[in-house]
């Protein structure tokens, strides 16, 4: 390490301050700090004094990713070869998954990172790390055949108007993962709807079905999944987006962490499951008769409500604020799956819809704390001169 230290150290010095390429000194310390920890502290000011930096916090969101991630590109290679009733190893399903699924990230990292690099040099600020989790999110939630050019201009576009148009990391007040996904779903529809873009095709098999629970749902057709399978994730979905099982893996370790906020991920469970309930009551289609519990584990849901309603900078701030923007993101959700059935998925335009809301829930939250604090002066002055 030694040895690596002296050498970056010694190609550090044409970046360094009024030398030749000074300019892009954004870029090469962005590579320094991916290997090593900043050598450089504040100096001046009020400062969170904490040992979890920016860096840190992003590779922890990447650790609770990595399950759902794994498991997802196991399950795009069983979808694959079950259309052929051949016989397959995990191992053989492992592969064609990670074939399929690795290309799209590494688009996603080149894509998003050029960018981020352009901006970083033309502002001369140093490059965030917020962009290594939205990399990984990006594919995670998008279907497995999806060409990769989409991918990258849906990529860009994230990236360019959700997040530099406001400033880079830590000011846009959208998600970019799902900006990035709500760009490919309505630029191009035929790829991220129907019955056949939930799984990797196999050439060789005609009249595939690939549909979605929710889809088929929508369609007024039967679901012929059980619980076991629809929580452990073995069915068709979104790359990341199946397992509900891995997912709550990932949100532990966010939650223990402290990364993820526990008040949201509860507070969208408690929506959802309350709008589900109220549905099933009513149960005037199949979407509103399909249980409660199983909303909670179909679809993008829990994926969602985790990874991506937690957003420390698109969600509330305020601790109430985090209650509020939960409990309304899940009923948005389930109101969506159920009374539109072009959208029947619903869990990113509820999040992106909060993702708006989320300053004026904190905003009306922040002046009500203020005039209880008003009131109970007055009364204490009242009492004083009483």
């Amino acid at each position: 390490m030694n040895a690596l230290r002296k050498q970056l150290d010694t190609l550090k010095k044409p970046f360094t301050k009024g030398q030749k390429f000074e300019k892009f000194a954004p870029a090469f310390n962005a590579f320094e700090t991916f290997l090593f920890v900043p050598n450089h502290i504040t100096k001046k000011g009020a400062h969170i004094r904490d040992a979890v930096d920016l860096k840190r916090t992003m590779v922890t969101v990447i650790i609770a990713l990595l399950p759902a991630l794994i498991y997802g590109i196991y399950n795009t290679g069983y979808q694959f070869y079950i259309q052929t009733d051949a016989p397959f190893t995990f191992i053989d399903a492992f592969i064609h998954g990670a074939y399929k699924i690795v290309p799209m990230i590494i688009v996603s990292y080149v894509v998003g990172l050029s960018i981020e690099f352009g901006f970083a040099v033309y502002r001369g600020h140093e490059v965030n790390e917020g962009y290594l989790v939205t990399g990984l999110l990006i594919p995670m939630i998008m279907p497995v055949d999806i060409p990769l050019w989409m991918g990258g201009i849906s990529t860009a576009f994230a990236v360019l108007i959700a997040k530099e148009a406001f400033g880079g990391t830590g000011m846009n007040i959208l998600n970019p993962a799902l900006t990035a996904r709500a760009f490919a779903f309505f630029a191009y529809p035929t790829y991220m709807s129907g019955n056949k873009v939930w799984v990797s095709e196999a050439s060789s098999v005609d009249g595939i079905s690939g549909e979605t629970i929710l889809g088929s749902l929508a369609a007024g057709q039967d679901v012929n999944y059980s619980m076991i399978q629809m929580f452990q994730g073995s069915i068709p979905g979104s790359i990341a987006e199946t397992s509900t099982l891995w997912v709550v893996v990932g949100a532990l370790i966010l939650i223990l962490t402290g990364i993820g906020s526990w008040r949201i991920i509860t507070g969208g469970i408690i929506g959802a499951a309350i709008m589900g309930i109220l549905f099933n009551l009513w149960g005037a289609n199949p979407l509103m008769s399909f249980s409660w519990m199983n909303h909670l584990i179909v679809g993008g849901f829990a994926f969602g409500i985790v990874f991506m309603a937690t957003d420390p900078v698109s969600a509330a701030q305020t601790n109430k604020g985090k209650w509020i923007y939960g409990i309304l993101t899940g009923i948005f959700c389930i109101m969506i799956r159920v009374f539109n059935p072009a959208y029947p998925e619903g869990v990113m335009l509820a999040i992106l819809l909060m993702n708006v809301f989320a300053p004026t829930i904190d905003h009306y939250v922040v002046n009500g704390n203020i005039n209880k604090r008003k009131k109970r002066w007055m009364n204490a002055q009242e009492l004083k001169t009483a």
